[in-house]
């Protein structure tokens, strides 16, 4: 992962920090593709936004004039197809489950070396590098400069927000036109964005859409022009990355896991998320400040436009912010 800012021509990610704000620029090459070593260096980042309780956000942007990322590579997809016999989707699941297993013995990821399985590691590490943006406390903004197919899409689709240039662009899923389906998640991600039979579309025609259809249909999240697309990426970074982490962290997991089952089974995350932060001293904290407020001021303060306003622009309410001494929960 480098840091320096002559690395246009180097593949991976450029990592900058402004405030509690990550930026990672994507550098595909001269064709902005998503290879290997773009794969390693999210993981990298993801580690990172989890660990560091100063990141609260990060941006995702691409470096290619009119590229957010073009795809993943085709030759890196190719070899590890290559390297594997055909296999059933019952065999694949089998494979599937064998490389989840390998990682969590030591020295197995070494173990697997060229034999068939570190193709399924692979896809296995991207999948979680994913999943994992959708479990962290940091929250994670695509600001798509250019279009984005195949693993482009995937990587903005596993944001929690994706503002979108405006202009002759593409964004969608042509995969199946080279005969697999998308391997990222966007069956999934894209699905529950759009609607089933819209994503089914996108993903059966192998086609795109253009950035005002994205908008539309909830593909993005908002549309601009490549002027302020930097400008307003950062600005909501910088807004929602006041929040308190295992707060987000909670709400993306109920979201995304809890979302994704039946009601019961959902409800279960739901309150195992909001019982595992209501205990925990930065939730204690601010409701002792609100309690006090109430007290003080004989209403609630998010019924009062200023003190509401107050603790949307500042992450959580801080009664120490407008004057009222903390308070401790008894």
């Amino acid at each position: 992962m480098t840091t320096n800012d002559d690395s246009l021509h180097r593949l991976g990610l450029e990592i900058t920090q402004q405030g509690r704000v990550l930026t990672a620029r994507l550098h595909g090459g001269p064709r902005g593709e998503l290879g290997p070593e773009i794969a390693a260096d999210l993981e990298a980042l993801v580690t990172r936004a989890e660990a560091d309780d100063g990141v609260g956000a990060v941006v995702i942007t691409g470096t290619h004039p009119e590229r957010f990322s073009a795809h993943a590579s085709v030759p890196w997809l190719q070899e590890a197809g290559a390297g594997s016999p055909n296999v059933s989707p019952r065999l694949g699941s089998a494979a599937v489950r064998a490389a989840k297993m390998t990682r969590r013995i030591p020295g197995g990821r070494k173990a697997a070396g060229s034999t068939p399985l570190s193709g399924v590691l692979e896809v296995v590490d991207f999948h979680d590098t994913f999943i994992r943006m959708n479990l962290c406390g940091a929250v994670f903004i695509a600001a798509l400069n250019g279009s984005a197919m195949g693993g482009g899409s995937e990587i903005a689709l596993a944001c929690d927000y994706r503002l979108m240039v405006s202009g002759d662009y593409l964004l969608g899923h042509p995969e199946v036109l080279l005969g697999f389906p998308p391997g990222g998640g966007a069956t999934h991600r894209l699905t529950r964005l759009v609607g089933l039979q819209k994503a089914l579309k996108i993903m059966l025609e192998g086609g795109a859409v253009d950035p005002e259809t994205a908008l539309e249909i909830g593909y993005v999240d908002e549309l601009l022009d490549p002027d302020d697309l930097l400008d307003r990426a950062h600005e909501l970074a910088s807004h929602l990355a006041t929040r308190i982490k295992p707060a987000v962290a909670a709400v993306k997991r109920a979201t995304y896991v809890g979302g994704s089952t039946g009601l019961e089974a959902g409800m279960r995350v739901e309150n195992a998320e909001f019982f595992s932060t209501l205990t925990r001293p930065e939730a204690r904290a601010v409701m002792a400040d609100y309690i006090g407020r109430t007290i003080d001021t004989g209403d609630l303060p998010f019924y009062e436009p200023a003190d509401y306003a107050r603790a949307r622009a500042e992450g959580s309410y801080r009664s120490a912010s407008i004057g009222v001494s903390d308070r401790a929960i008894r």
